[in-house]
């Protein structure tokens, strides 16, 4: 839901702010008769999440968009994107600046305790101080069940564990054929090795899920590209793209999706408001990975709603 109605908003915000973006679309591919019946699911549970437009496409349809892709069937989504994230990000602090907001650099929220008049933040720096306010959301990314579990009064039986899946991504080093975004069916713990672009057409493939083992804190994490992970990305790569050539897959970056649950588990967003926990002032923004950017301003308005007060 929040997917839907932020994708519609991103378009807009992107618009109005002049933040880069183009509306590619996407192809998610069925590369055997057994996935078939996978694709079928995801248009139906599709249509009930309020996505309308998925066209269903026999093998020959998709190679018309895209002649070097191989498959048995597709669905086209036509209203898929790509964004300049970090134009994205500077737009939204520029936003938040114009109303006021400060951006507090190299500060770290290590504990949040309720006040007679909301709430105090005590932080830990380059130097630390502490924050009175009446509201405040915790959208730490990584660390945003951490910061949970720092709240005074929040009891922590209620809250999950976290775990952490690395992402891997390798470039193409040369021009790419396809222009629009390939999608393989979903893997455990993630999308699938799937072909991105970027504004520049630049192709990227990723992420792949490599699990962290337990009890990993974000401080730890290695952001490099495991190298020993290139051949499997060949080798998936050419279900849906057989002409990937040798040697074409340079190590890109990585990225670190933060889970609610172990290998195995699917879990959505997790919005933590005072209707859930009892607590005035504040919400926990739990488990926010893909497709958190384009839902962003969706789960903005979101967290407003769920700090209103209660009609009396």
């Amino acid at each position: 839901r929040l997917c839907v109605q932020g994708r519609e908003q991103l378009y807009a915000f992107c618009e109005t702010y002049g933040v880069h973006h183009r509306r590619c679309g996407k192809l998610l591919v069925a590369t055997s008769e057994a996935e078939r019946s996978k694709l079928d699911d995801i248009a139906r549970q599709a249509f009930l999440n309020g996505v309308t437009d998925l066209q269903p496409l026999e093998a020959a349809q998709a190679r018309q968009l895209e002649p070097e892709v191989s498959c048995v069937a597709a669905l086209w989504s036509p209203s898929t994107g790509i964004v300049d994230s970090h134009a994205l990000m500077t737009a939204l602090l520029g936003d938040a600046q114009a109303h006021g907001a400060q951006l507090a650099l190299l500060t770290r929220v290590v504990q949040a305790r309720p006040s007679s008049s909301g709430w105090i933040l005590s932080t830990q720096g380059t130097e630390a101080f502490d924050i009175a306010t009446r509201l405040w959301v915790n959208c730490a990314g990584l660390h945003a069940v951490e910061l949970a579990r720092s709240t005074q009064g929040l009891a922590a039986t209620g809250l999950p564990n976290a775990h952490y899946a690395k992402g891997n991504y390798f470039a193409l080093r040369q021009r790419s054929p396809f222009q629009r975004l390939v999608y393989p069916m979903p893997t455990d713990g993630g999308l699938g090795i799937h072909l991105t672009l970027d504004l520049g057409g630049q192709a990227r493939f990723g992420p792949d899920t490599q699990w962290l083992p337990e009890g990993t804190h974000p401080s730890s994490i290695d952001y490099a590209v495991s190298g020993d992970r290139q051949a499997a990305f060949y080798a998936d790569i050419r279900r849906y793209w057989p002409g990937l050539p040798d040697d074409a897959l340079a190590p890109a970056y990585t990225g670190v999706r933060p889970k609610l649950g172990p290998p195995g588990t699917s879990h959505d967003f997790m919005l933590l408001g005072p209707q859930d926990h009892g607590l005035a002032g504040c919400v926990h923004l739990l488990g926010i990975e893909s497709p958190g950017l384009t839902s962003c301003l969706a789960l903005a308005d979101e967290v407003v709603r769920m700090l209103k007060p209660p009609p009396a």
